[in-house]
């Protein structure tokens, strides 16, 4: 082998790496794939990756049960209206405890905050008001939203900006493991919740997450430090 000659590919796989082509997905920017790239190259060290990306953020998923059962009774369009109430009632709830960044994604929505006193208030203040929603609702199966809260370091990248282990377990707890009516949190935001004594806390349980999760429920008046503004 001549010397200075280039190492060859372990494959000669036809592969996109130009940074302006992918960001035609419509998932990372044309910036965030070329500093992928810069870093498969060593022109970017992981150090400098996460300066740039890495944030501390609270993340509530949002989910909504009946929608595959309504659009199987109901029809198709009688579905998605389902899905149009649930993100009138959400999105003000949502932009009033200062989420900082609210996605829709089919029948689930993404909020993050800065902290999980926040992100639980929302979380509490959309039950509710779903409930009354459902109470002057004649359908025969009412929607309810299922809600997971992961809170920690996420990369600020993607429509959702946080992705990230926490926006994962948050994902899984909100659309997988949630029923109707219940908010669950990972460890990480259970911990940043526990001192509180207005809430009740209850571990939980389940044989697709092989990590500790906790059901969070209001248990009486809110105190004045754990007021959100």
């Amino acid at each position: 082998m001549e010397s200075g000659r280039k190492k060859k590919p372990k494959n000669d796989l036809p592969m996109v790496d130009d940074p302006g082509r992918l960001a035609g997905l419509r998932w990372w920017s044309e910036e965030v794939y070329a500093d992928f790239r810069a870093l498969q190259a060593g022109e970017l060290s992981r150090d400098e990756f996460r300066g740039k990306y890495l944030r501390t953020r609270a993340i509530l998923d949002l989910d909504m049960t009946g929608f595959t059962q309504s659009s199987m009774q109901e029809g198709q369009i009688d579905s998605l209206l389902r899905i149009f109430d649930i993100q009138k009632i959400a999105i003000p709830v949502l932009e009033q405890s200062g989420a900082g960044l609210v996605r829709a994604f089919a029948d689930d929505l993404v909020a993050l905050f800065d902290n999980t006193h926040q992100a639980v208030e929302a979380a509490f203040e959309i039950h509710r008001r779903v409930g009354v929603f459902n109470s002057d609702s004649t359908r025969e199966v009412h929607t309810e939203c299922c809600i997971g809260i992961g809170f920690g370091e996420v990369y600020a990248i993607g429509s959702n900006l946080a992705q990230g282990r926490e926006m994962n377990l948050a994902a899984k707890l909100g659309e997988d493991i949630a029923r109707g009516g219940e908010t669950l949190l990972t460890e990480q935001a259970y911990h940043a919740l526990s001192s509180r004594s207005d809430v009740e806390f209850e571990r939980q349980l389940h044989d697709e997450l092989n990590v500790r999760f906790y059901r969070v429920q209001r248990s009486g008046p809110r105190t004045g430090g754990d007021d959100v503004e």
